[in-house]
């Protein structure tokens, strides 16, 4: 246990606790847990997963901050970057965001593109926990005019029929349940969690299915090199298929996805022999998913390359791949920064410029791709900027 964190107040150590007791109950019915399902479990279990209870995640009060919660440049740049693909799309264009967050971005996207005259049909939300539509529908409410607000639409799963627009995810593949993998004797092996004697938490390996072996196998071809004995780090073998779950329907539009990550030949470097799972709780950063379950967002970097592989493979066009901060720029953020505000807005607003483009801060650390299809001419900051030729 990292001693180092912060303790939870009673009330937290309760929900953790009811938590633990699901996870121990499943791994005694069903043997060790591949970590994808402790990750699972542990973000996404009904009213007890990290993302799914009711304790605040984003911005100061919670576990960390997203380029939303810095302030309304984010969005703002970003909405005005869609704006002429919806208006190119026409009337029936709609904008869908994977996973709300707080609901900023959606309250600074739709009252900058209702400045613009370039609102969509509808502004949808695929937001898997409760407790956070709830938050954004409250958020979105009370900040927006109520004919702007009520473009906010919340969706259960991906649209079903053809839709056009823009599909946009920020931080969202960096919390699909991924799987953790190693190498013993040559052979790939799956981290799993178990039960020591006393029932605790514990992170063991056991042979690989047919599906992790092989997707280990890829990723070792593609490198040309096999991975030494030892080496653990992590894949997405449901990747392809998940991006065919959300974005299958989009007949003409453009899907962006922003996350932190690395190609693929920087993911798996040699001397990152660990992998690059991370977890967070009140802003501290540790490397324990085992750690008060349903209190502690765990994540792993994006691999770009998968990324850039399942989104062809879904049938898009590729648009381009590059640093957030090169992107933004190239997008006109600093046209936002200093619009006659007064001087300490201003400097806020520079401030929060410096940390979406910063190299040593978001500018660098997260990066951009699109995909689109039914030839949409988009994101021409992107194209800019475009490092495919890294991936």
């Amino acid at each position: 246990m990292n001693t180092q964190l912060p303790e939870p107040n009673s009330d937290e150590r309760a929900h953790s606790d009811q938590l633990a007791a699901l996870l121990r109950n499943e791994i005694r019915a069903n043997g060790s847990m591949p970590f994808s399902r402790w990750m699972e479990l542990c973000l996404y279990a009904p009213g007890l997963g990290y993302y799914s209870a009711g304790r605040t995640k984003f911005g100061a009060a919670g576990d960390f901050v997203t380029a939303p919660e810095l302030g309304s440049l984010y969005a703002r740049c970003l909405a005005r970057a869609f704006a002429p693909t919806l208006g190119a799309l026409g009337a029936d264009a709609d904008v869908l965001e994977l996973g709300g967050g707080s609901g900023a971005f959606a309250v600074d996207a739709l009252r900058e593109l209702a400045a613009m005259e370039a609102l969509p049909r509808r502004f949808l939300i695929l937001e898997p926990s409760a407790d956070l539509a709830a938050r954004q529908r409250a958020r979105i409410a009370a900040e927006l005019p109520a004919d702007v607000a009520a473009r906010a639409q919340w969706i259960a799963r991906p649209p079903e029929r053809g839709w056009h627009g823009v599909l946009f995810a920020n931080e969202v593949v960096d919390a699909l349940p991924t799987t953790r993998f190693t190498l013993l004797e040559g052979e790939v092996h799956e981290e799993h969690v178990a039960l020591d004697g006393g029932g605790r938490f514990v992170r063991v390996d056991r042979p690989a299915d047919l599906l992790v072996a092989n997707a280990v196998r890829h990723l070792e071809r593609a490198l040309g090199t096999p991975f030494v004995d030892g080496y653990r780090s992590e894949v997405l073998p449901q990747l392809p298929y998940w991006m065919q779950a959300v974005a299958a329907t989009l007949e003409a539009g453009v899907a962006l996805f922003v996350d932190y990550g690395y190609p693929r030949a920087e993911y798996y470097l040699p001397t990152r022999s660990d992998g690059t799972l991370v977890c967070h709780y009140r802003h501290r950063a540790h490397a324990d998913p085992l750690h008060w379950p349903g209190l502690t967002d765990i994540t792993a970097f994006v691999d770009f390359t998968a990324l850039a592989e399942a989104g062809v493979g879904a049938g898009f066009d590729f648009v381009g791949y590059a640093p957030q901060g090169q992107f933004l720029l190239a997008s006109g953020l600093l046209d936002l920064v200093d619009d006659g505000l007064p001087e300490i807005e201003r400097v806020q607003r520079v401030a929060e410029a410096k940390r979406l483009t910063l190299p040593g801060d978001m500018g660098e650390r997260f990066q951009a791709i699109a995909f689109a299809r039914g030839g949409v001419d988009a994101l021409p900051g992107l194209r800019a900027f475009d490092l495919s030729h890294r991936l």
